[in-house]
């Protein structure tokens, strides 16, 4: 009979214990230690096909010895997946898709199974019947004769049916919903996500079959289950985006095959995940009439340039205490930014309620898009609008001075493409920069108060 050992679990961060304590020691949690069963008898675990036929890779090779392979990329239908994935799916890598609630992430991997008409797809669901994924599917509109769907919780009959089927993409709908065999605890458990994970890592490997997996979000926004998930995969990308408005994002959080900062962006219609590839239009909003505290800025998300629109608001303060409030970007950068004009420029901020809003409901930290802010905030305080054909670019300095940004080139070419007539760039960074190779017109500004000339 197999030995059975007892332990005690951290539900926050899966710190493990061989007695109950009030206070985790790893994560600082209160009353998150949970007990669960868990079965260690390695003589009851046989191996699976797989493991089997890899156990020449289990010997020592030196690095001389080891013959390089041509692996080519799986390229996706979706031209965003592949931006984020780094150009495709890598052969046995282990993919994690979080993200909130309905916010989409079995659709979009559905979506991509149906549209991978040339590769064998086996898509395990233990939150869904074969039923509702059909109604989904049909929603969707594509038909795909190599998807097969499977409604299992248990990691044994999963394998079972991927020695039948032998399929070159697998996707498991969600982790947190299935068990393993070898661990007698409930599922979406700290021990039962380990092993279902370690299990699924271990296929990957050694079969060089691409897995991805869906993971839920805690209430407080981390990727459910012990932190050591997100250390197993090789790629976790996060799906974002207010289930208000239509737009989702793919964010990159960790990737071992390409750039830990791309992103992707998605409109959700009916038909399913709407990939957008020129996401400049749909972030800046086209106005009747010119407007005060508008000003467009141009930003990198990875390798990608982006148009976004910045919009402030400064009022008369009516309480005592004057509010700042900022949706899209760092109050504190703003508090900064105040306190240059303040000081340098002898605007009086510090008697008015100021808002500052990213138009799109994207996060930016790029601190490229400061004299955009500057401008914006300039703008709504003289109440004067700015001319809606120009973009700002450039990061704001303590002393007033603009300072030089990255990738410059991209962004001047991204507000070409959409049609601007001007853009403001740092001096700094005209250095080799050859304006006649672009249509749009380029002036290089060294401090806000050349800026405010200009503008002004």
């Amino acid at each position: 009979m197999a030995k059975v050992k007892s332990a005690f679990f951290c539900q926050q961060c899966g710190y493990e214990s061989t007695k109950w304590t009030g206070k985790c020691p790893s994560c600082a949690a209160w009353n998150s230690f949970v007990e669960e069963v868990v079965q260690r008898d390695t003589k009851t675990k046989t191996e699976t096909i797989w493991e089997e036929e890899s156990k020449e890779s289990r010997k020592a090779h030196k690095l001389d010895e080891v013959l390089p392979q041509n692996e080519q990329r799986i390229k996706l239908p979706d031209n965003e997946l592949n931006r984020v994935l780094g150009g495709g799916m890598v052969p046995g890598s282990v993919i994690l898709v979080a993200g909130d609630p309905g916010i989409g992430k079995s659709t979009l991997l559905l979506q991509c199974a149906l549209e991978c008409k040339n590769v064998t797809t086996l898509y395990v669901s233990g939150e869904e019947s074969a039923q509702q994924i059909k109604l989904r599917a049909e929603r969707i509109g594509i038909n795909n004769p190599n998807l097969y769907l499977l409604t299992a919780t248990d990691t044994h009959t999963i394998f079972q049916e991927v020695k039948k089927i032998k399929p070159q993409f697998l996707i498991i709908d969600s982790i947190q919903t299935l068990e393993s065999p070898y661990v007698e605890s409930a599922a979406g458990s700290v021990s039962q996500v380990r092993e279902c994970a370690a299990e699924l890592q271990r296929f990957a490997k050694s079969t060089n079959i691409p897995v991805c997996i869906i993971g839920h979000i805690t209430k407080e926004g981390s990727i459910a289950g012990p932190k050591v998930l997100e250390h197993m995969v090789d790629t976790v990308l996060q799906f974002e985006g207010d289930r208000h408005y239509a737009y989702r994002i793919l964010r990159t959080l960790k990737n071992r095959f390409g750039s830990t900062s791309e992103l992707g962006i998605y409109e959700m219609v009916t038909k399913g995940m709407r990939p957008v590839s020129n996401p400049s239009e749909i972030l800046l909003s086209q106005h009747d009439e010119p407007l005060s505290g508008i000003a467009i800025a141009t930003t990198m998300e990875g390798l990608r340039p982006l148009m976004i629109e910045v919009q402030a608001l400064t009022t008369q303060a009516v309480y005592g205490t004057p509010q700042r409030t900022v949706s899209g970007m760092d109050l504190r950068r703003l508090q900064l930014l105040l306190a240059v004009l303040e000081k340098r420029g002898g605007f009086h901020f510090g008697a008015k309620d100021v808002f500052v809003n990213i138009a799109g409901g994207l996060k930016i930290e790029d601190p490229a898009i400061e004299l955009a802010v500057v401008c914006a905030l300039l703008s709504s305080y003289e109440d004067k609008a700015l001319p809606s054909n120009i973009c700002l670019v450039g990061e704001i300095g303590l002393s007033g001075e603009i300072r030089a940004v990255n990738r410059i080139d991209q962004r001047i070419a991204e507000a070409d493409k959409l049609g601007l007539d001007a853009i403001f760039i740092p001096k700094a960074n005209s250095k080799g920069l050859d304006k006649k190779n672009y249509g749009i017109k380029v002036h290089t500004v060294n401090k806000v108060e050349d800026v405010y000339k200009l503008l002004f």
